[in-house]
Parts: C-alpha cells; sequence; structure tokens
C-alpha cells in the first residue's frame, strides 16, 4: 500500500516562511506527477503547485513567486517552500500523487493533510 505523509505544518505569522514536505512510501515502481492542493473549510480543494516526473512545474498564478515546489526523484519526496505568507494562505494542504505500482498499474493517492495557519 502506498502511502503519502505530509509534514512541515503549524503556525505562522504573516510576512514568514514555511516548508512542507511530502514523503511517500510503499511499492512504488514510478512516480508520476506530484501535487500540492489546499483547502479551506466550506471551499473546494484548490491546486496549488505540481511537478511531473520530468521535472516540468506548474503553479497557481497568484502564488507563484511566493511558493517554490521541488521534488527529490530518488526519494519520492515532494516540498512547498512558502514564503510571506498572508492570511489567505491559512488552509489544510494535501499531497497528491500519481504512481505506478510494480505491476504496472497506475494509481492515484492523496495524503492526510497538514494544517498551516498564518496569524498576526
Amino acid at each position: 500500500q502506498v502511502r503519502l505523509v505530509e509534514s512541515g505544518g503549524g503556525s505562522v505569522e504573516v510576512g514568514g516562511s514555511l516548508r512542507l514536505s511530502c514523503a511517500a512510501s510503499g511499492s512504488i515502481f514510478r512516480m508520476n506527477d506530484m501535487t500540492w492542493y489546499r483547502q479551506v473549510p466550506g471551499k473546494e480543494r484548490k491546486l496549488v503547485a505540481g511537478v511531473t516526473g520530468g521535472g516540468t512545474t506548474v503553479y497557481d498564478a497568484s502564488l507563484k513567486g511566493r511558493f517554490t515546489i521541488s521534488r527529490d526523484n530518488d526519494k519520492d519526496i515532494l516540498d512547498l517552500q512558502m514564503s510571506s505568507l498572508t492570511f489567505d494562505d491559512t488552509a489544510v494542504y494535501y499531497c497528491n500523487a500519481d504512481f505506478a505500482d510494480d505491476l504496472r498499474d497506475v494509481h492515484n493517492v492523496w495524503g492526510q493533510g497538514t494544517q498551516v495557519t498564518v496569524s498576526s
């Protein structure tokens, strides 16, 4: 069974920085797209940033410049560096991944989420 475990969330003051990390474990033949989403209560989960297996990145346009996504393909770890945080960045951040298992079947998996709270 493949799991994604997020870490690095917490409370930070406006203008501060946080680095989120998502570690994948389990029987993975190939990790494909890895993506960060975020969700606030009562609203849809929204894409923050993603990176393909080949290293192409995509960002929510409103976040680019403050958020930087990166991945370690050897360790199947996805990071999100967040800076100049605002109240609007308060959300639960989720990691998502597409991967092929040892049978070459493709699956999609979500992490459990990590809370980021930005306060004054």
